[in-house]
């Protein structure tokens, strides 16, 4: 009986035991999960954790972000949670932006009322093929001439100014634009992602490219170069309507998944909001200068027009014609391309030898460079020059032919005198330019022409004016007779 009352006393104490371990087991617990124990900033405070948190991309909680750009077409449900949204696009369709003014009241005061400047570029998405972009974009010319990457649709725009798009650069527009306004630009892609695929056995993916916009203020100089904000997303371009049908086997995929795997993904939504980047680091881009392709007034190199009229020389100097020959090197081509002002399409014909560029036919140089400048550099490499206002032709009378030999009055002689004439090619109809041109013929100075007459009926010497010389016929016939003026150096030079 004895060891029979020792049991429960030994079941007791064995219990209360247990129970004093499992409440000192969860109080121990309840104050290690506590939140004055771990406090995530302490976890945060960690050398390993500050270590990663300097290549994390800096808080933008409070950064000012004054602008928001919405592409308005729909972002694809086949996408994962975490992952940057992406968009599908028709190729040459237009797709509206808009461009919306997210400043706070006080934020940017100096650019309230005022005009700002964005830059919409495509570019690639992949990191690989944007270290090769410029080859890439290259290849792209040269397969699609005269077609650009991305177009601006003017008329559906609303509150842009000064629309630019740079034949060198084909995948890059901009334009000026009041936030305080309400603006939308409507954008084209015309190349699709296909095009830029490594294999091209049918069925391959396409490389995805991103719609970037760098927005810039101006500077105490009127340049605008002060970067505001930029902000891109992720897209793909289908053939026309393939973005459609390609949104559509997206969703029909999704419906099929069970509800566990679609919570995986993200909902599509009817527009695409452009998240915030940095800005594109080619700067050449972002500046207030006119680019070659958009001055038509400022020439890198003095060429002559028209004939080489020497006009504004005092001693005039003879021009001499620059045609490209089949015989130039691809070197020698490029300094022509440069003389002759264009610059702009020497990349495009870096391995063109003057041969090449010979051959090419009118159709191939306007679908290359476009109707203005094809049809420029085609007259260019043919030699074609505009045909002049008024051509005479003048000979200079010789003493023995004054002294011995009648003339008629068109300047014909004798038989047996044989004349030599010269053309002379007027633009202005001046008598200032037949001057010059006449200096030119007999190598000096126009200063040393005092007067030109025209011998008149019964002989007068009537002075021509700018009025005679644009009611001269075309290929007249005149001889020059010269008289020596008594009171200086000069000449007098008579038309017969």
């Amino acid at each position: 009986m004895a060891w029979a009352l020792k049991l429960p006393l030994t079941d007791e104490v064995i219990e209360s035991g247990l129970v004093q371990d499992f409440d000192a087991s969860l109080s121990g617990i309840g104050q290690e999960l506590g939140a004055g124990a771990y406090s995530m900033s302490d976890v945060l405070a960690l050398p390993i954790f500050k270590q990663e948190e300097s290549n994390l991309p800096p808080d933008t909680d409070n950064k000012i972000l004054p602008f928001q750009y919405v592409l308005c077409a729909a972002t694809s449900p086949a996408v994962k949670l975490h992952d940057e949204t992406l968009t599908y696009l028709n190729q040459g369709q237009s797709y509206e932006i808009i461009m919306l003014d997210n400043r706070k009241i006080g934020e940017l005061p100096e650019i309230t009322g005022k005009m700002v400047k964005s830059i919409i570029r495509v570019v690639f998405h992949d990191r690989r093929l944007q270290y090769t972009e410029h080859q890439q974009l290259e290849g792209w010319r040269w397969n699609r001439p005269g077609d650009r990457i991305l177009d601006l649709d003017i008329p559906m725009s609303v509150g842009i100014i000064d629309p630019r798009a740079n034949p060198t650069q084909l995948n890059t527009v901009e334009f000026l634009w009041e936030p305080s306004k309400r603006t939308s630009v409507f954008i084209q892609v015309h190349c699709i992602s296909t095009e830029f695929t490594m294999r091209k056995h049918g069925g391959e993916k396409g490389v995805p490219f991103r719609v970037q916009i760098d927005t810039f203020k101006e500077n105490e100089s009127g340049e605008y170069t002060e970067h505001l904000h930029s902000a891109s997303c992720q897209v793909k371009v289908f053939k026309p309507k393939g973005a459609d049908r390609k949104q559509k086997t997206d969703r029909e995929k999704m419906e099929k998944r069970a509800p566990q795997e679609k919570e995986k993904y993200q909902p599509s939504y009817e527009t695409t909001i452009l998240t915030e980047c940095s800005p594109w680091p080619e700067i050449t881009y972002v500046t207030n200068s006119p680019s070659p392709g958009f001055s038509t007034t400022q020439n890198s190199f003095p060429v002559a027009e028209g004939n080489g009229s020497p006009s504004h020389q005092p001693e005039p100097v003879v021009q001499v014609a620059d045609n490209l020959l089949p015989t130039a090197t691809p070197q020698d081509a490029q300094q022509w391309l440069l003389r002759n002002r264009f610059s702009p399409f020497c990349r495009l014909f870096t391995n063109f030898s003057g041969a090449d560029l010979l051959k090419l036919t009118r159709e191939d140089v306007i679908q290359i460079c476009g109707p203005a400048d094809g049809i420029r550099l085609f007259n260019a490499l043919k030699g074609r020059v505009v045909r002049p206002r008024l051509t005479i032709y003048v000979c200079q009378e010789s003493q023995q032919a004054r002294e011995q030999q009648p003339k008629h009055e068109n300047g014909d002689a004798a038989a047996n005198t044989f004349f030599v004439y010269h053309a002379i090619y007027l633009e202005d109809l001046t008598a200032t330019e037949l001057t010059e041109k006449i200096a030119l013929l007999f190598n000096i100075s126009p200063r040393q022409i005092n007067q030109i007459f025209k011998q008149g009926p019964t002989g007068i010497h009537v002075l021509v004016s700018d009025e005679m010389i644009q009611n001269f016929q075309d290929e007249v016939c005149f001889v020059l007779d010269t008289m020596k003026d008594e009171t200086n150096d000069g000449y007098h030079i008579i038309l017969k």
